[in-house]
This record gives structure tokens, C-alpha cells and sequence, in this order.
């Protein structure tokens, strides 16, 4: 299918490989564009993350798109990522299309699937084009995969589809930047060759001129000319990470309230614990499978989860499940986050196989509630008045349970007058739906005090706005803005 592109410009940013920056590169790219008072959308054909975010139109992309829109400053909408894969196991993903669950697919059932879905993706690039100045498209993982191309909807398939030009990103702290490049072209085609406008090289290091001999060598061998070299950034440290794969590289944030987070398999939204791990005065310890919870944790927080009933399973598999216990008798704090909340009750059944094989799996009963997995998945985005705590929290629903139970006669949260999750009779053992309610300044402040925490002055949203305008800043300076804007078409 061929592009009828509307008004915008269009330029692809296609990787050497995968976790090379391309998602903060294109943010970037949105900030510094949109500071230059042009109407920026980022684009991403298919994004496979656990991290998801609720859009302005009522459904839902990933995580590194909503972060990509906000550097744009414009609303999150499905267009920007009209194929999201949610992996449920090593070999099954929830298929999610302009923002709606499809399905549950193997990986080889996926594959055979792509070519139909090519129709809806340059249908939303189109869409995304007709209004705008300018889109700038992240390719996924590699460019250069040649047994992925005959399926190809995010890269070259894609460029080709919508006739995009194309800068390719390489990642120099990795090394092999010149052995990737001249790679890339020995794999594609002349009509792809073609395509890429020129390279840029991230996460750079020292003296541009100690690199002059590898660009010459790549424009040599290639044709490509290497367009710049934008420099190893401590700005983006602020920024949320896309996916799991970043919790190797998590630091800890501060000292002082302990919060051991297990880290559980198929884990969601796990920039939900980022404002926390700002705090000065907290302490984030992500719990690699082999080690037990640290027995002077102040709070044992269970993160969201793709697939809640193999996250217990994984829970009990650790002895994970013996240590909240204990941690609970001791006198310490659980607290549960979507399928960590689920977890938290007495049983989670998915009797339809939605998540898994059907059937159904005992919680940690800290909770007395149960949860039913159905079909139907609730995406909600929530700006309400918390009336327990006094404060204002924004965040989003987005789960496929039902969870009932006497328990929730005692809300955690109370927005705008509805009850939210629950809380257990000593007041130790709390959950709740909402993803995203820690970057409320005023409510993680008060969440933290109750812990037995001090609270911080640090504003996270701030920071994060700061942190985009900062990386954007250094983009202005290590690339030609203007002539990159002239590539696009």
C-alpha cells in the first residue's frame, strides 16, 4: 500500500540494532522542533513494551510515544502507535491495534499477521500528517534484519510504504558503529540504500576528531554521510526508560525509606516507581530473581504485570511470597500496584485463558478481595481531587479485572468522591488501579510521610520537562537542525 501523505514533512530515525536511543532521540528531536514553533508528532508503526500509557482518544500506546508527545507538547493519540505488542510469555503477546486489543498471538502467528495490519499503519501516518508540520518515525530495533523483511511494517517496509526518508542512529558507547553501518548497506537493497539520507551516531564520547577516519570510512563504503555526533547526555537521566531490559541500568535513588520492588516476570509500568526513585529521601531496590527481600525494607511494593497469575507463580517460585509475610509480621508495608494489586487478594481467576491457560491461582491473602480477568479492558485517564490525602492526583486506569470483595469497604484512594483500591484493617497493606499517581508532587509527598518517610520538595514533572529541554538544547548544538528539517519530505 502507498502513502497519500498529508501536509507534514516526514523523517524516519531507523537503528543499527536495538537500544541505540532511537526513542530519545525522536523525543528529543519533538523538543527541540516544537521549540522552534513547529506542530511535531511522533510516530512509532509498531512498538513491542509493557509500558503503556491511555491516550486523549480512549485507547493506548506505549510508554516511549506518550513520552515522545509530551516532548512534541501535543495530546497522546493511538495514531502515534497503531501497533502495540504486550508480551504475555517468551512466546505470546497481546496484540493491541489503533489502540484496541485485537488478540493474543504466538510469535510466529504474529508474523503472519503483519502484512494485513501494513493497511492500518500508513492509514494512521496519514492521519498524523494531515495537520502538522512535521512527524518524526522511530524505526524498531534493527533497520537491517533481512529475515524479518518480507513482514517488515516498521522499518524499511515502512519507509518504502510511505516513502520516508531515512537517518540511521548507531550507538558509539556500544562500539561497532562502522562495522553496523557498512553492514546495514551490504544487507539492504539499492531501492533501500537509497533511502537513508545519512547516519548519526549517539552516545558519543571524547574528541570528534579521534571519530573523523570511522565517518570517512563509513561514507567510503556507503555513500552515507555521517551527520553528526550527538554527545553521551546526563540530561536523559531524568527521562523514563522504555522497557524492562533499562532495570539492569536503574540506580537506586536516594537513602532513607527502603521500597523493595520484586522484580516480577512480563513487569508493566514500571516508570511508575520513577518519582520515587528521584526522591532524596527514598530508596528504590529492585529485587533480582535468586535474592530474597532485604529484611530492613520500610515497604515491599508489588509493580504491575502483564500476566498476573505467572507473577505469583514467579512470586512463590522465589519464596518471595514467605518474605512479605514476614516483612508484614514485622511490622512493615505492602503495597500493590494493578496486578500487584490483584496479587494482594485471596484468589485471581481467568477462567476464558485471557492471560494464560485458564484456571485460577491463589493470592498472598493480605487483601480480602478477588479479582476476575475478562475480556473487556478498562483504559481510563484520571485528573481527580484524592480526598483522603487532600491532594490532586493524575494517572490512568488500564487492567482487564474485575476485583470485588469486602475489602474494598476500605478505599486506599477516594477520587472525587468514588473509592479506589483497598486497604487492609491495620493499615499496612494497601493497592489500588492507578498507575501514575506518584509524579503527583503534593500526594507522593503525603504518601511518603505516611510511610515513615521524609518528604522532598522535588518536583518530578518539572524535572522532566527540564530534562527534555536540556537534551533538546544539546541536539541544537551537535546537529544542523535546519538541514536535518530540509531531509524531511
Amino acid at each position: 500500500m502507498t502513502s497519500s501523505m498529508g501536509r507534514a514533512r516526514r523523517l524516519m530515525v531507523m537503528g543499527t540494532g536495538s537500544d541505540v536511543g532511537k526513542s530519545l532521540v525522536v523525543a528529543g528531536l519533538c523538543r527541540a522542533y516544537a521549540r522552534r514553533g513547529l506542530e511535531v508528532a511522533p510516530f512509532k508503526a509498531q512498538n513491542m513494551s509493557n509500558n503503556a500509557a491511555v491516550t486523549a482518544d480512549g485507547g493506548e500506546i506505549g510508554r516511549a510515544q506518550a513520552l515522545q508527545a509530551r516532548a512534541a507538547k501535543t495530546p497522546l493519540l493511538t495514531d502515534m502507535n497503531p501497533v502495540l505488542l504486550k508480551p504475555e510469555t517468551d512466546v505470546d503477546a497481546q496484540v493491541i491495534v489503533t489502540g484496541k486489543v485485537l488478540g493474543r498471538y504466538s510469535a510466529s502467528a504474529y508474523q503472519r499477521l503483519k502484512p494485513s495490519l501494513r493497511a492500518a499503519v500508513v492509514a494512521s501516518l496519514d492521519r498524523l500528517s494531515g495537520d502538522r508540520d512535521l512527524v518524526l518515525i522511530e524505526g524498531a530495533g534493527c533497520g537491517a534484519e533481512r529475515y524479518l523483511r518480507p513482514q517488515d511494517i516498521s522499518n524499511m517496509g515502512l519507509a518504502e510504504a510511505a516513502d520516508l526518508p531515512v537517518l540511521l542512529l548507531g550507538d558509539e558507547s556500544r562500539g561497532g558503529v562502522t562495522a553496523s553501518a557498512i553492514g546495514a548497506h551490504q544487507l539492504w537493497t539499492e531501492t533501500e540504500r537509497a533511502r537513508v539520507a545519512g547516519i548519526l551516531v549517539n552516545k558519543f564520547r571524547g574528541d570528534p576528531a579521534v571519530f573523523a577516519p570511522a565517518a570517512n570510512d563509513i561514507e567510503a563504503e556507503t555513500g552515507w554521510p555521517v551527520l553528526g555526533l550527538i554527545r553521551w547526555s546526563e540530561a536523559v537521566r531524568a527521562l523514563p526508560p522504555e522497557d524492562s531490559l533499562a532495570l539492569e541500568k536503574r540506580t537506586k535513588g536516594g537513602t532513607g525509606l527502603v521500597v523493595a520492588v520484586p522484580q516480577i516476570p512480563r513487569i508493566s509500568n514500571f516508570d511508575d516507581l520513577d518519582p520515587l526513585a528521584a526522591e532524596p529521601g527514598v530508596e528504590v531496590s529492585w529485587i533480582r530473581p535468586g535474592t530474597p527481600l532485604p529484611a530492613d525494607a520500610d515497604v515491599v511494593l508489588l509493580p504491575g504485570s502483564k500476566n498476573t497469575r505467572a507473577a505469583l507463580d514467579a512470586l512463590r517460585k522465589e519464596g518471595w511470597d514467605i518474605d512479605i509475610r514476614a516483612h508484614h509480621r514485622r511490622g512493615g508495608r505492602v503495597v500493590g500496584i494493578c496486578a500487584g494489586f490483584q496479587m494482594l487478594g485471596n484468589v485471581v481467576r481467568d477462567p476464558d485463558g485471557i492471560e494464560g491457560p485458564a484456571g485460577e491461582t491463589p493470592g498472598l491473602g493480605l487483601l480480602d478481595i478477588a479479582t476476575t480477568i475478562g475480556p473487556q479492558k478498562r483504559l481510563v485517564a484520571i485528573d481527580a481531587s484524592e480526598e483522603i490525602s487532600g491532594t490532586r492526583v493524575t494517572g490512568y486506569e488500564m487492567h482487564m479485572g474485575t476485583t470485588e470483595g469486602p475489602g474494598l469497604v476500605r478505599p486506599w484512594l477516594r477520587l472525587d468522591g468514588r473509592p479506589e483500591g483497598a486497604v487492609s484493617p491495620d493499615g499496612r497493606i494497601m493497592g489500588g488501579y492507578l498507575h501514575g499517581l506518584f509524579s503527583a508532587d503534593a500526594f507522593r509527598s503525603h504518601w511518603i510521610s505516611e510511610m515513615g518517610g521524609a518528604a522532598s520538595r522535588h518536583q518530578y514533572e518539572e524535572a522532566v520537562e527540564a530534562a527534555l529541554d536540556a537534551f533538546a538544547g544539546e541536539l541544537e548544538q551537535d546537529l544542523d537542525l535546519d538541514a536535518l528539517l530540509g531531509l524531511a519530505r
